[in-house]
């Protein structure tokens, strides 16, 4: 949407990363893709949303706050709405068909999402609509889940999920591990309290002291679920900010070093038969496209049953 000067989100990196792909895989890519049938609707989302909350994006102001993009007060909140807002829209209901997708097949990617600043009473930080939130309430109201099934959150974006925590306030079928930069936004400490493994790391840490509390701990987090009851679909949500060139994670891993987070991650889950959605979230970086698609190469190759083209 041009919006990269005035924010240091890439939005083409979706796009980027799937020419990506198509280029490593070829035409054999597209047996697995699978395309929203349209973007939520207002409708919908009321359904799961403060409806006084949807009524705030219709405001300039309110739009630019929550966007961080200041000069938005200037835009019309139409103009907003075609070109940011749907646009989100669209991959939220990529995040709820992804999900129905992880629970068939055993793992599933949306090329966006990740909104986990959002809650379903506010927006925050580049983060309109609580898509997590939204896709769980999917998967519960459609039967795919039944309502004692456990959810595991897995968030390693570089800024703490709050929004998640925020959803998820009161729900103890959902437990979250968060691992995040302790020293960056949101800093949100009544959040942080519903976080079930929190794994707060300091600004600029060393990479092993990043990963090796991603390997100690997580394990054991997951058997903890597991062992007490049926867990019924797990949320990866793979920030990309956590490379050492993000202009606002503020964490040092390589382009390497963030693959290898992502397979442990993968491997972890998919190794225990837990189905498995897995979101981008942060990203906000050159290369950031590029860490997704590698991410995602790793997936198909994997699972996918495809290999790379000759």
């Amino acid at each position: 949407a041009g919006l990269e000067k005035f924010h240091p989100f890439d939005g083409r990196k979706y796009g980027r990363a799937w020419k990506v792909l198509r280029r490593h895989f070829g035409r054999p890519l597209h047996r697995l893709l699978v395309k929203p049938p349209g973007p939520i609707t207002y409708e919908q989302l009321r359904q799961f949303h403060d409806p006084a909350y949807l009524r705030k994006l219709r405001d300039r102001a309110f739009l630019a706050k929550l966007l961080e993009i200041p000069p938005l007060r200037r835009v019309p909140a139409w103009l907003i709405e075609r070109l940011i807002l749907r646009r989100m829209r669209w991959a939220t209901m990529g995040t709820i068909v992804a999900a129905r997708e992880a629970l068939t097949h055993g793992i599933a990617v949306n090329l966006s999402g990740g909104y986990h600043h959002a809650s379903p009473a506010n927006g925050h930080g580049f983060c309109a609509f609580a898509d997590v939130g939204l896709a769980i309430a999917d998967l519960r109201s459609s039967g795919l889940l039944s309502q004692e099934d456990k959810v595991i959150y897995v968030d390693l974006d570089a800024h703490q999920g709050n929004g998640v925590c925020r959803t998820f306030v009161n729900d103890p079928r959902v437990l979250i591990y968060d691992q995040y930069n302790r020293n960056t936004f949101p800093l949100d400490s009544e959040a942080r309290r519903r976080i079930d493994c929190d794994v707060a790391v300091p600004k600029r840490c060393h990479p092993a002291d990043y990963l090796s509390p991603l390997q100690d701990r997580l394990p054991p987090f997951l058997d903890s679920v597991t062992s007490t009851g049926r867990v019924g679909i797990a949320n990866y949500n793979a920030g990309t900010d956590v490379y050492i060139e993000d202009q606002l994670g503020g964490l040092s891993l390589s382009a390497p070093q963030v693959l290898q987070r992502d397979r442990f991650v993968l491997n972890e889950l998919v190794n225990r038969n837990i189905p498995t959605l897995v979101l981008l979230s942060g990203g906000y970086s050159p290369e950031s496209y590029q860490l997704v698609a590698s991410m995602v190469e790793y997936i198909i190759e994997t699972w996918g049953g495809l290999t790379p083209r000759t």
